[in-house]
């Protein structure tokens, strides 16, 4: 018996078996009751415009839309996989970017007024991401933090160690 037991608890603690992250879209880290001054606007994906995003880059930067938007409390502590496009806040000597925000839209942060709080998560990496890499989106997979923080760009309402960062794929 205590053979079986010891082996029951081997086989539930080993990774193998570990949950798969939990897929979030951004509408999930806004709360159903918030005010509409906590969402976000609507995403800019149309690359056409890019050229406008860019010619922004001087431009003095925009004040954050809802800098202490409401969160979702429950999602503290959840493996989770989220998209979104980088931020850099910190770079490495190698040019890997290991500390930034994750928005739901290019150019946030930098180009247009920075979404709501609870529509930034900041990130913290130990591998990073290369920095030639920055204009596409990416997969961001680890445990989320319903926790505040602050940079000089925005402030934002969640917390994340990625785990694994990757390219945004879609899949047919």
């Amino acid at each position: 018996m205590l053979r079986r037991l010891l082996a029951l608890t081997l086989l539930l603690s080993s990774p193998l078996w570990a949950a798969e992250p939990r897929e979030l879209s951004w509408s999930e880290l806004v709360p159903a009751d918030a005010p509409p001054a906590a969402q976000a606007q609507a995403p800019i994906h149309d690359l056409a415009q890019l050229a406008d995003a860019l010619a922004a880059e001087s431009a003095p930067a925009a004040k954050q839309q809802a800098p202490a938007a409401p969160v979702v409390k429950a999602l503290d502590g959840q493996q989770v996989k989220i998209p979104g496009y980088i931020v850099p806040l910190d770079v490495s000597e190698e040019g890997r970017v290991t500390d930034f925000l994750l928005v739901p839209y290019f150019g946030a942060c930098i180009h247009v007024p920075p979404p709501p709080s609870n529509q930034i998560v900041h990130v913290t990496s130990e591998l990073g991401v290369q920095m030639d890499a920055l204009y596409q989106p990416f997969w961001v997979e680890g445990p989320l933090q319903v926790e505040a923080s602050s940079s000089e760009l925005a402030e934002a309402g969640y917390q994340l160690a990625a785990s694994k960062i990757y390219p945004y794929e879609i899949s047919e």
